[in-house]
């Protein structure tokens, strides 16, 4: 890696830092109240919550490579795509509250976040983002333009049917799309060895003709050049791809999830090779920034955090009669 990507390797370590920071902070306001038993519907924040602590390289090493006029789709473990896509911090914040100064006015929640200013939007559907991105990549083809589109889904969604009659038309019509595979090891609580036929995604590439990458460990430095590869090849009309990433999730399937179906080690060993540290130690033995720079930017990204819950736990719920708006029936 070349000292030239510096600005690019500061910008992954911010919002891979971001994206830490906040899903900490919302762990501990969405167990309020849940405790010491858990209840879901209780607290400032009712209903699922997933969290993507750990696989914040999969975003951030991507999107680092997209402007705001590109398209991305995320799942129903959004909160790191999202960051990284830009997605107004204080609106998001306050969405996953339910308050009215939300993306979605409070009506969406954490799973349904839409900014159309940075082209973003996720959904709970497993694949259910996928033919929207192609939609939006045969959008781009048809208008002339060189912007991409990106579908992030979970190893599970490679399952579905969704994934493969998307691919078929995107590889049929050279589409500008790609595909990121999150490979967490676990679809809820099925291992991936006992639900999926291959033992990496990236090879189905093969089925359709088109480009497939893999990235092993969390690497964000490998997934920043793969995916840097996979976005050129798009917007020179080479067509899709897709990437692979062997990622990790610290927490369960969702908040509460009791990870009975984990072995016990297996999350301390994870964060023992934690990829945020592991892309700081990097910037530190490159001298590409400062222990410093490093202290410096951790208490910008910690004030901005903090500025977004501010903001969401001061805002106002939406009126009763405001459920009755922005419905289509």
């Amino acid at each position: 890696m070349k000292n030239n990507n510096k600005q690019d390797l500061l910008w992954i370590y911010r919002k891979m830092k971001t994206s830490r920071y906040f899903e900490e902070r919302m762990e501990k306001a969405y167990m309020e109240g849940k405790q010491p038993v858990f209840n879901i519907g209780a607290g400032p924040v009712p209903g699922e919550m997933h969290l993507s602590n750990g696989q914040e390289p999969a975003a951030a090493s991507m999107i680092v490579h997209l402007t705001n006029e590109d398209t991305v789709t995320a799942t129903h473990r959004p909160h790191h795509q999202a960051i990284a896509k830009g997605v107004d911090l204080k609106k998001m914040t306050a969405e996953i509250f339910g308050k009215k100064t939300g993306l979605g006015k409070g009506k969406g929640g954490h799973m349904h976040l839409f900014d159309p200013n940075v082209k973003f939007s996720c959904g709970g559907i497993v694949g259910g983002g996928i033919p929207h991105a192609v939609g939006a990549a045969l959008a781009n083809k048809k208008k002339g333009t060189d912007r991409v589109a990106v579908a992030f889904i979970g190893e599970g969604a490679v399952n579905s049917g969704a994934f493969h009659e998307s691919l078929n038309l995107a590889a049929l019509w050279n589409l500008p799309f790609i595909v990121v595979v999150e490979d967490n090891a676990w679809g809820i609580s099925v291992a991936k060895d006992k639900s999926t036929c291959v033992p990496t995604n990236d090879v189905r590439a093969a089925a359709y003709g088109i480009k497939g990458y893999e990235v092993r460990d969390n690497d964000p430095l490998e997934m920043y050049r793969v995916s840097k590869e996979a976005v050129e090849r798009a917007r020179k009309g080479e067509g899709p791809s897709i990437i692979e990433i062997e990622t990790y999730r610290y927490l369960g399937h969702f908040q509460g999830d009791p990870e009975l179906y984990r072995p016990k080690d297996e999350v301390s060993k994870l964060r023992a090779n934690d990829p945020i540290e592991r892309l700081k130690k990097y910037l530190l033995k490159e001298t590409l920034a400062s222990e410093d720079d490093i202290k410096a930017l951790d208490q910008q990204i910690l004030k901005e955090v903090d500025n977004a819950y501010e903001f969401a736990i001061n805002s106002e719920y939406p009126e009763p009669e405001a459920a009755l708006e922005d419905v289509f029936v």
